[in-house]
């Protein structure tokens, strides 16, 4: 590890980038990743991996106090990406939202600073061009949208914003099916859709020469991660390939929200065989301090925080 300041105490999360709504930024050949956080905090280990596999918080003491609290909570970043590339500036996952009734509370009714932060650093709404969900979590897509005269209307109103094929088939399966808690493809996605902004891609899609999915399915049917390449050298953005570090020590560990644990332990095992001892940077979409690599670590990995 290097010596970046380390997350505080359970109350309090400071961040290598200097604190909430302060942008990191990377450097990849041409290609620049900026980003933009909406909030980072400690969660109950059971809301994200379930109450019997807490004992995994005590088995790998190194990632506390960065990842993991000293009482076991997982420390959850939820942020976004600006990826500027060829002179397209894409939006890489657009967080919770304000103002969206969500039933997990520590996600409802947000009020944050996500768009002022967004713009102090360089990227006003308007000069997004667009706009990539990795899959359609709520956590993923609230951004797509904000209020407006009690109207959801699209946030980035000069962006296409890409979604998923499989993604969406999925969402148009829980809508028919009449599954809970699918607000947010009525808030922050169907009204996408209705404005005619949206372009349904496949989960290999090429954005530019470089940046371009990389299917990750399991956490969702149709979950991609967006791999960016320049003058050789490589990043990848996971999405929820994985939520916290510890699932390198860990692959088979799946969160709760997974839609097939089996292919997402699948694919999980091989994005780590397939990067493990390679330059290509990894930024873990929820992690709260995101980048790093992978590397070996007895039968498994570890994440070396870059």
């Amino acid at each position: 590890d290097s010596g970046r300041p380390r997350a505080g105490a359970a109350h309090k999360i400071t961040h290598p980038d200097g604190g909430m709504g302060q942008p990191q930024q990377w450097k990849i050949g041409n290609v620049t990743i900026v980003r933009i956080l909406e909030t980072s905090e400690p969660v109950p280990w059971a809301a994200i991996y379930g109450e019997q596999t807490s004992h995994l918080s005590r088995k790998y003491p190194y990632l506390t106090p960065r990842f993991l609290t000293p009482e076991g909570q997982i420390i959850l970043a939820v942020p976004a990406f600006v990826v500027f590339s060829g002179g397209r500036r894409v939006l890489v996952d657009t967080c919770v939202g304000n103002d969206k009734p969500r039933e997990i509370s520590n996600c409802n009714n947000l009020q944050t600073a996500f768009l002022k932060d967004l713009a102090a650093a360089g990227y006003p709404p308007e000069s997004i061009d667009t706009v990539l969900c990795t899959h359609l979590h709520f956590d993923h897509v609230g951004w797509n949208t904000h209020l407006v005269n009690g109207r959801w209307v699209p946030t980035f109103p000069n962006a296409r914003y890409l979604f998923g094929r499989r993604e969406w088939e999925h969402c148009q399966r829980l809508v028919r099916e009449g599954a809970a808690a699918i607000e947010h493809i009525h808030d922050s996605i169907q009204p996408i859709l209705d404005a005619g902004l949206a372009d349904l891609v496949e989960h290999d899609h090429r954005l530019t020469s470089e940046v371009w999915l990389e299917p990750t399915p399991g956490h969702t049917p149709g979950h991609a991660s967006v791999h960016i390449s320049s003058q050789g050298q490589e990043a990848i953005i996971s999405g929820d390939v994985f939520h916290n570090p510890i699932q390198f020590a860990e692959p088979d560990l799946c969160s709760v929200a997974c839609f097939d644990r089996e292919m997402s332990s699948k694919t999980r095992r091989a994005f780590l065989g397939h990067y493990e001892g390679k330059p290509v940077l990894v930024l873990g979409t929820h992690f709260n301090h995101p980048a790093g690599w992978v590397v070996r670590d007895g039968i498994c990995w570890r994440f070396q925080v870059q």
